[in-house]
């Protein structure tokens, strides 16, 4: 039989799971509508996104909240920095955050390059990843986490893994197969990082107030 104490602890760690997916509900909701908007504006503008593109950057927004969900991103508050400026001592000593970490930003490294043929070189998407993990970690300074440059390195790490998962299962699957999820052109450039702008402001300002009149 289960003890109380555990029972607890159980009941704590579903709250605490529960509030991320209210507040994750509570972003993607006028996400979609924005999204929407985009993509009309890109096809009249002559950029005409397949079917695959287009519900899968409505996926990889979902996952670019879930992200800033995860590091405890859900309203913009007073400048109050805490920073760790030391390096690997903190993953030895919690190295179940250390995997987390590293496990949050592997599916970063399987979006960029399934929607967008520019993200095809482990630097480009290890720069990407580390641009994302580096934004993240300064909005923790107002109030939200603590600013780790262990962070930046797992992270960082993390959608490399994902880009290596992205070249094996690419072996396996036809080119023309994939092709048919990316984008080209400037397009690789400035849609990630509108749908990270989006999803960033969007969490640092009417989020809240969604999450409060819904939940």
């Amino acid at each position: 039989m289960m003890s109380l104490q555990r029972i607890a602890l159980l009941m704590g760690y579903m709250d605490g799971f529960g509030l991320y997916i209210q507040h994750l509900i509570s972003g993607y909701i006028p996400i979609i509508p924005v999204l929407l908007l985009y993509f009309f504006i890109s096809y009249k503008k002559g950029h005409k996104n397949t079917l695959a593109h287009v519900v899968l950057t409505f996926v990889f927004c979902f996952y670019l909240l879930g992200i800033l969900t995860m590091t405890g991103i859900w309203w913009f508050q007073s400048f109050s920095p805490r920073f760790v400026w030391i390096p690997f001592i903190d993953m030895l000593r919690g190295p179940i955050d250390t995997a987390l970490n590293i496990l949050l930003f592997i599916p970063l490294g399987l979006f960029l390059p399934l929607l967008y043929e520019k993200f095809d070189k482990i630097r480009h998407i290890a720069f990407a990843g580390f641009l994302i993990s580096l934004s993240v970690e300064i909005v923790q300074m107002f109030g939200c986490g603590i600013t780790d440059i262990n962070d930046l390195i797992t992270n960082t790490v993390g959608v490399c893994i994902g880009y290596f998962v992205y070249l094996m299962v690419s072996k396996i699957a036809p080119k023309t197969r994939r092709m048919v999820t990316q984008s080209e052109g400037m397009w690789c450039y400035f849609e990630p990082a509108f749908c990270w702008m989006l999803s960033l402001v969007i969490m640092m300002t009417i989020q809240p107030s969604i999450f409060h009149y819904l939940f």
